[in-house]
């Protein structure tokens, strides 16, 4: 029995927004969209929350049916509830983040699904209120980056603070001085330098670095003033 019977319905739906790191650049997952309004229009990966379902299983159930990607711990980014948000009926939206390495695995289940990434630098126009979703998740990266280190699950398990670097400048979205960069990177005694190192670039090479991943978790877990 429906007791709210005579009261007003809308719908809940639950939007992805997916960031991928890959060669020193931040990019979005986006696909086409399935239903009107904006049919085969570029959209996040999102869809309907199901009655029998919470909104973090949704989210879920969605990202795997539309891109194959599972096992991706995701955020809550907000919740957007403007009553002129989607032209198709009231609806209000629940944003869910994530930031992911690309590897060769992830990367054939996307393209294999249809769906597509963007460099952040680069991202097309979206449905509805989806630029809006993905700029304020940008903006809690980036926030998150000021007070906790991110970049263990992103890098391989042996890197150079060049690639490092790379990576903070991708969620930061600006150039930063290097040496700066590797001075205050030290600082924060959470990196580890091998004796070996990364030839790729030069003859020289770039010494190889492994995150010290005790002191890294202590790190994320408590929080402080991390911004480099």
């Amino acid at each position: 029995m429906d007791v709210y019977l005579n009261k007003d319905k809308f719908y809940v739906a639950v939007d992805c927004i997916i960031f991928g790191f890959e060669a020193g650049k931040l990019k979005l997952l986006v696909f086409n969209r399935k239903i009107d309004p904006f049919k085969d229009s570029l959209s996040l990966i999102g869809s309907f929350v199901k009655i029998g379902e919470s909104v973090s299983d949704a989210a879920i159930r969605i990202l795997k049916e539309f891109t194959g990607l599972e096992n991706v711990y995701m955020k809550e980014l907000k919740t957007y509830s403007s009553v002129d948000r989607d032209p198709g009926y009231r609806c209000i939206s629940v944003a869910k983040y994530a930031l992911i390495r690309i590897n060769s695995d992830i990367k054939k289940k996307v393209e294999e699904n249809g769906t597509t990434w963007h460099e952040v630098d680069n991202i097309p126009q979206l449905i509805l209120d989806h630029n809006e979703m993905t700029n304020d998740a940008l903006k809690r990266i980036e926030k998150n980056a000021r007070y906790k280190p991110i970049g263990f699950e992103l890098l391989p398990e042996k890197f150079t603070i060049p690639q490092l670097q790379k990576l903070y400048e991708a969620i930061y979205r600006r150039v930063l001085d290097p040496r700066n960069f590797r001075k205050k990177i030290l600082s924060h005694d959470i990196i580890t330098k091998l004796e070996e190192k990364d030839r790729k670039g030069s003859k020289k090479g770039a010494f190889l670095y492994k995150f010290d991943h005790q002191k890294y978790l202590n790190m994320q877990q408590s929080g402080y003033n991390f911004e480099v």
